[in-house]
């Protein structure tokens, strides 16, 4: 049962789905519409945790906020490199569905202590940007032209390719939304360097052609509703002869890396796919 209220309230929160459906469906599984209706604030108050603080910055680090030119207007956006160097590769670090909050942010400096001139932009921006109070940003998020969205965060890959700071390769990691844009990102840019997907939602099959970057894709194992898909979206890796690797990590849940959310954290499966991750953009983005 809980694998089911997960999946919908993922779905819901990634606006696929309204609040009064999920609220019907919700009741289906709990039996009532009452045990729904008190479910639901004990979900969101699980969901407020993962938008939490990990970390400090770096003395070593350079951060700040920064704008880049995109589809809708100027795109706000986290910046991290290391203070000392030459010209970095570029990494852009798309958040979750509660937005750019501190633990992503946090995410972006541990990405520039790797040696990468790191950038998490904040997909709210057209709205005025992820708010202190995440409580209602799933309604944000719904407002969001998805299209519009998309071309937003291919822009982050044209802004990082000319920024003089950068050495000219970029690649693209997300975490659940994000992995999910990660893979539209990789669909729509063809001049990204490389892509990592954390448990997101796959492109439909016959976009998967588009794709030119090589793709190193992590789920966890207790997902079934974003592991529904692996089996189309390898179908067609192969079928298109693009270069990928995919990574099940057994046990761990949706959103393993985030360790800001206790519920969810899963120590080993992040440890061993954030090496795997490093690895990887050390070696395509060289």
């Amino acid at each position: 049962m809980e694998k089911e209220i997960n999946a919908l309230y993922r779905a819901y929160k990634d606006g696929k789905d309204s609040r009064r459906s999920f609220l019907r469906k919700l009741a289906l599984i709990t039996g009532s519409s009452a045990a729904a209706v008190a479910l639901f604030p004990v979900l969101e108050e699980n969901d407020l945790k993962a938008a939490g603080t990990t970390g400090r910055a770096s003395p070593e680090l350079s951060i700040g906020f920064v704008k880049y030119p995109a589809e809708t207007g100027d795109m706000r956006a986290y910046q991290a490199r290391p203070k000392k160097g030459k010209k970095l590769p570029g990494v852009i670090v798309i958040h979750e569905n509660r937005g750019l909050v501190p633990h992503i942010q946090d995410v972006t400096r541990r990405m520039a202590g790797e040696g990468f001139l790191a950038l998490a932009p904040d997909a709210l921006s057209p709205l005025g940007g992820t708010p202190d109070d995440t409580s209602n940003v799933g309604e944000m998020f719904r407002k969001l032209d998805s299209e519009k969205t998309t071309k937003n965060f291919v822009a982050a890959v044209r802004y990082l390719k000319t920024n003089p700071l950068c050495s000219g390769k970029v690649g693209c990691t997300g975490f659940c939304w994000g992995g999910a844009m990660t893979n539209q990102v990789a669909v729509n840019a063809p001049d990204l360097d490389a892509a990592v997907p954390y448990y997101g939602r796959q492109p439909a099959p016959e976009d998967v052609e588009k794709i030119r970057a090589p793709i190193m894709a992590h789920y966890a194992g207790n997902d079934p509703g974003i592991n529904a898909g692996i089996p189309a979206f390898e179908e067609a890796l192969k079928k298109y002869g693009k270069e990928y690797q995919i990574f099940m990590y057994d046990g761990a849940m949706h959103a393993f890396n985030n360790d800001s959310n206790p519920e969810r954290y899963n120590e080993k499966a992040a440890k061993l796919a954030w090496e795997r991750t490093v690895g990887f953009f050390k070696e395509k983005l060289k």
